[in-house]
């Protein structure tokens, strides 16, 4: 029965979820063509609000746990376990204040109304995956861009997204180029949960009634031996994964 209902609250999601990116779309290239960054910025940061709320027909529910008090004038990365795509817009909405850029795939930089173009416009890397030079050379700029402007860099260090929640191996070849690029950054670990529930019967239809829960860990100073660094944000988040209930 559950997932009978999903089929019709899915097709009126996609259908609301398809009309604010279409919608998104033309008001953020007059804010980034006439206003410039700072109006953009907005623009997405309410973009990405919007698609939440178009999840709430799907009954999904979000908690955001963020308890400490991460300055905002320092460059951030963003170190996150990667469940779906529904990741993103809690991310972009309750870290707005830091400005959080993403590291992307290449295809997703055209085709998408408003995914896209916020990509290519707002600082975003977009890094081709059967290209490593090309990748890591993308990546280093990304570190280079929120070092010079105090922005904040997600990445996903599991290289793609788990499907049944447990967490993958980091792949941190990427991870310690945004470090080395950022000596000032401060690292800030979130663990998600949840997210790959509105997948759990493939891409149709969602699934309805999670509760996506974010756990941001205490951050820690970009210092000391990386590989020693990383294991520890690498175990903050999968700690942060398999207690949760």
């Amino acid at each position: 029965m559950r997932k009978l209902l999903a089929y019709p609250l899915t097709l009126l999601y996609f259908i609301f979820f398809g009309m604010v990116l279409v919608l998104f779309h033309p008001i953020q290239w007059i804010c980034f063509n006439l206003f410039g960054y700072e109006a953009h910025k907005r623009s997405v940061s309410i973009l990405n609000w919007l698609l939440m709320r178009c999840t709430h027909i799907l009954g999904t529910r979000y908690t955001f746990q963020n308890p400490h008090k991460i300055p905002s004038y320092r460059p951030l990365i963003i170190v996150v376990n990667h469940q779906s795509m529904n990741d993103i817009p809690p991310l972009i909405w309750y870290m707005r204040a830091h400005h959080p850029k993403f590291i992307s795939k290449i295809e997703l930089g055209k085709g998408i109304p408003s995914v896209s173009y916020n990509l290519r416009h707002g600082g975003s890397a977009l890094i081709d995956r059967k290209d490593s030079r090309q990748a890591l050379i993308e990546i280093s700029k990304l570190g280079k861009y929120i070092e010079k402007n105090t922005r904040s860099a997600v990445i996903f260090p599991e290289g793609t997204r788990s499907r049944d929640g447990h967490p993958k191996k980091f792949q941190t070849t990427g991870l310690k180029v945004l470090m080395k690029q950022a000596p000032s950054a401060l690292l800030v670990p979130i663990s998600i949960n949840n997210s790959w529930k509105m997948l759990q019967y493939g891409k149709f239809p969602y699934g309805i009634g999670s509760h996506l829960h974010f756990k941001v860990h205490p951050p820690l100073e970009n210092e000391g031996d990386p590989d020693a660094l990383i294991s520890q944000v690498e175990q903050q988040i999968t700690n942060g994964v398999t207690s949760f209930k």
